[in-house]
């Protein structure tokens, strides 16, 4: 719902956030969005009015409530804001457009024109452009501060008037007060601006003699990883004329354009990021690789900026991010930057929730795109983009990520059997940026340089660009955290444990009367507690779903009873798990609350029996819960964070932890314990899509709201994330990085260490397991081999590992595909095997979406409220789908167009069986099932296919 206010709102974003004040109104934003956001808001509203405005727009971008957007329309009327209010209303910002020249005049003469204002006489006058609680601000601030203060504080107001009249009002009053020198001054500044920007018009008639140029505000923030300057500064974009040294183009001067109330100042690029775009300048493709927290970001924008000066009528940019979260993050930066530098610069962005949008339409009508990877991937597929030929430039952001079966190298393996094939293309350049191509496993130089030589190949990039000449001023922006590590006592045996493991082995007994279990999967030797044990239930229930018996009753009870006691015994194991890092109490926590959940989901006998199991433990478990002496891991923690926070108290932490269980155990334990609970830790997990419990994920808006309180405000000192957090997500402020127990490859360690930005920082690893932090020396090992190896690589040819990867998928597309049947199969649910619905009834909507026109369908199903009711590719989901006969999740019941109460089907939730063999197979993606589908015609829609499901006719 609202996906065009938003999409809108997030293209109108430069126009609204000049005007709008977000404490005016307050009233909406309390109604709407969490209290912690809303006071994140208002107190970075005292620092920057437009960066709490824009922070204001992308909460409102995520809103899901019926109604908000006329709210927000009342409130801006019920303010005063009515030339704002019509603007969006209409989404035409043409006369607010037209205030630009006058705000640009005051401005300008802003210092001068203070100093000969009388306020508290002015504003007697201008009730016509000012709102009543400004006009009392201005009076308050010259009582108490004096007249040039208020005189500053009316200027302020007027530059974010959205009074079509405001200007001439001024003028009318400075003539009602006698204030002739300041409409003296009004007026002369008026004719010489004109004159100002004429000149401006030369120096764009003339791009040969033009070097390209970033414009940077002051502003009282800290520094991102992708600004350009050490502290303080916000990025914009202009161009200064200039030259070029040699044949290489100059990509230095940075200049800030004129702007009170927020200082400015003029700074250069620095020289080692001009080194960084020195390959991709020249039109190489190339991978450019340099620390986090060097503003690579701004690297990138430099070469954007002088590829589209280059090709000023072909340029077509797409700037690709990995995660939601990195796309927001780049395309603020993108479109703030080239705004601010020429309007007629147009960017867009696109992420995974903004499908009804065209692709297509959107590179042709922009120059640059900000986008997910995997909304290229899917507009190739779908050949709404035909080729990658309509492109002139690329970026790849954290492009070690080029392997396997990535969105990136997906789109990469198009791009390179286009370039082997064919003797005549026009594909377009390609820069990767990333903080480390540390990737792979290798044990030796050579093997590190053939992994990094593979992902060149993948890149198609002959180049990769380092810091070599500047890197004494590299090292003075870019601080390295100090590494230290932290070797603590493991938690002993516990009474707690014990209970715990007898209750798993009685279950594993149970579910071996019901079936051998140990038939069902070849992994052994696994420990109560441990990643194997997590391993050996989900081969279990993956046999569990295809097991076939004569007897279908039987089967269908005997897969439901495995189902049930793998799930509880992976919650038990999970909290052992817990136990391990945090408090006995947050394991018996955590089980409480799946136990609860069972309960109101309503279980069946199985569960009965495994929760009186439980319950009849419990006493016991709460008791040595309460009792028992605290875990020793803990107890390294917090003297380490009392020690840190004694030595410096604007530390700014984050902690990385393996699970998300793990990372809500920790804020409790925190929150509880007195010298520490200061901290107010924030949680920062993924979104936890596959889990059928509540919970267990966190929504895009509830990340953005964390980081952003994290980040802006003092509230939070510290923030605990799990790899959500290790990869692009800028955390400017962090000064130490905790590990715990969080131990991966060369990447990850570079791109966790890199979280720590400010001067001082410092990297611990606190663990009981000694083989992690050996890894972990290993690891660090590794990076300086990995650096090794990029020096011998820059001669290496790359085309021999492209053809023999173009060979390989040759092979295998020429490989006869194994046909689709048209015969009928069954979909039966993968937890108790109960019939669900006929593959003849299928369709495949838009090539995605898979739909069951038989409504019979809602005998066999349940309904439950959907958290998160959204609008996506012209479906509105309404409900999520349940099995009847054991609440397994089964998909979605949504509308489509003018059509109600569909159910959507994820495949991974049903097993298929062949009617005709009575073979059964468990698939995860759609495009292996062994049957057609056809595709979805609206002629098929009957009165019988629209009934309303309550009438659907009884099973036969």
């Amino acid at each position: 719902m609202y996906e065009m206010e938003k999409e809108n709102l997030r293209r109108f974003s430069d126009y609204i956030t000049k005007f709008l004040r977000p404490s005016v109104i307050k009233n909406f934003m309390t109604v709407y969005l969490d209290k912690e956001m809303v006071e994140s808001i208002l107190s970075t509203e005292m620092k920057s009015v437009t960066a709490a405005a824009q922070m204001l727009l992308d909460q409102m971008c995520y809103l899901e409530e019926v109604g908000w957007f006329q709210a927000f329309l009342d409130i801006l009327l019920a303010s005063e804001y009515t030339g704002l209010h019509d603007a969006i209303k209409e989404w035409n910002f043409q006369e607010l457009e037209q205030l630009n020249e006058h705000r640009r005049f005051l401005e300008r003469i802003e210092p001068s024109i203070t100093k000969h204002l009388k306020p508290s006489e002015l504003i007697a006058h201008m009730s016509g452009c000012l709102k009543p609680r400004e006009c009392e601000e201005i009076q308050a601030e010259e009582s108490q501060r004096g007249r040039i203060a208020a005189s500053e504080k009316l200027v302020a107001s007027l530059l974010r008037s959205d009074k079509p009249n405001w200007f001439k009002l001024l003028k009318i009053a400075l003539e009602n007060c006698d204030l002739d020198e300041a409409r003296d001054m009004l007026e002369t500044s008026n004719t010489s601006s004109v004159s100002a920007a004429a000149k401006a018009c030369e120096w764009d008639a003339e791009p040969e003699a033009m070097m390209t140029t970033v414009c940077f505000e002051f502003r009282e923030e800290a520094e991102t990883e992708d600004m350009l300057m050490s502290s303080n500064n916000s990025t914009s974009v202009a161009e200064e004329p200039g030259g070029f040294t040699g044949t290489q183009p100059n990509i230095n001067t940075i200049t800030s354009p004129e702007r009170k109330p927020e200082r400015s100042g003029e700074r250069k690029l620095r020289e080692y990021q001009k080194e960084l775009t020195a390959a991709a300048v020249q039109g190489q493709n190339t991978i450019i690789c340099a620390p986090t927290g060097c503003g690579k970001t701004i690297v990138a924008l430099a070469i954007s900026e002088y590829h589209l000066k280059q090709f000023p009528e072909k340029a077509k940019i797409v700037f690709l991010a990995t995660k939601v979260d990195v796309y927001e993050q780049q395309y603020k930066l993108f479109k703030e930057h080239f705004s601010s530098k020429d309007p007629n610069i147009r960017v867009t962005g696109m992420c995974g929730d903004m499908d009804y949008l065209s692709v297509r339409w959107l590179i042709e009508h922009h120059d640059i795109v900000v986008m997910t990877a995997q909304i290229l991937v899917n507009a190739l597929q779908s050949a709404e983009v035909p080729s990658l030929e309509i492109l002139s430039l690329i970026l790849f952001d954290e492009c070690h990520n080029t392997t396997g079966k990535h969105p990136y190298n997906n789109i990469m393996t198009r791009y390179l059997d286009t370039k082997l094939t064919s003797s005549t293309h026009s594909l377009p350049q390609i820069v990767g940026l990333t903080a480390s191509v540390g990737i792979g496993s290798f044990k030796n130089g050579l093997e590190a340089e053939n992994n990094i030589l593979q992902l060149c190949a993948n890149l198609d990039t002959r180049v990769i660009t380092t810091v070599t000449e500047h890197k004494d001023e590299l090292k003075s922006y870019v601080h390295t955290p100090e590494k230290a590590f932290f070797e603590v006592q493991q938690c002993m045996s516990h009474p707690f444990i014990r209970i715990i493991k007898n209750i798993m082995s009685n279950i594993e007994q149970l579910a071996q009367k019901t079936f051998n279990i140990e038939s069902l999967s070849n992994i052994q030797n696994r420990e109560y507690g441990s990643q194997k044990y997590e391993q050996w239930i989900v081969s279990v229930q993956k046999s569990c779903k295809v097991l076939q018996m004569k007897n279908k009753d039987e089967e269908r009870r005997i897969c439901r009873e495995l189902y049930n006691y793998t799930e509880h015994l992976r919650k038990y194991n999970d909290a052992l798990i817990i136990n391990e890092d945090a408090r006995t109490k947050d394991a018996l926590d955590y089980l409480d609350a799946f136990f609860d959940q069972v309960r109101n989901a309503g279980y069946d006998e199985t569960e009965r029996k495994l929760t009186a199991l439980y319950d009849c433990q419990r006493p016991q478990l709460l008791r040595l819960a309460t009792e028992g002496e605290q875990n020793p891991k803990l107890d390294e923690l917090k003297f380490i964070l009392e020690e840190e926070y004694h030595n410096n108290d604007q530390t700014r932490t984050v902690m990385f932890v393996k699970t998300r269980a793990l990372a809500d155990a920790m804020k409790k334990w925190i929150d509880e314990t007195d010298s520490l609970k200061f901290l107010k830790p924030g949680v920062l997990i993924g979104k936890g899509r596959k889990s059928n419990f509540t919970g267990s994920g966190m929504t895009p808006n509830n990340q953005k709201g964390i980081l952003e309180s994290f980040k802006s405000s003092d509230q939070s000192k510290m923030l605990i994330a799990t790899s959500v957090a290790d990869e692009g997500i800028d955390i400017p402020q962090c000064n130490l990085v905790l590990m715990y127990e969080y131990v991966g490859n060369v990447v990850k360690m570079v791109q966790v260490r890199g979280r720590g930005r400010a001067e001082g920082s410092r990297c611990f690893l606190i663990s009981s397991n000694k083989e992690r932090i050996a890894k972990e020396k290993i690891n660090m090992f590794k990076e300086k081999m990995v650096e090794e190896a990029i020096v011998q690589l820059q001669s290496r040819p790359v085309d021999m590992l492209q053809r023999e990867d173009k060979a390989r998928r040759d092979h295998i597309s020429s490989s006869p595909e194994k046909p689709k049947t048209q015969g009928s199969y069954e979909l039966l649910c993968s937890k108790c095997k109960k019939f669900a619905c006929m593959s003849d009834d299928i369709r495949v909507v838009q090539g995605a979406h898979h739909i069951v026109l038989d409504r019979s369908m809602f005998k066999r199903c349940t309904t439950a409220p959907h958290k998160n009711p959204r609008a996506f590719s012209g479906f509105c989901k309404k409900e999520k789908m349940l099995c009847a006969e054991c609440k397994h999740d089964w998909g979605l019941i949504a509308s489509y167009l003018t059509i109600q109460d569909l159910p959507l089907l994820k495949i991974e939730s049903y097993v298929v069986q062949n009617c005709v063999t009575r073979r059964q197979d468990y698939f995860r993606k759609w495009r292996d099932v062994p049957f057609a589908m056809r595709e979805f015609d609206m002629t098929e829609i009957t009165p019988e296919t629209c009934r309303p499901r309550d009438t659907a006719p009884d099973e036969v």
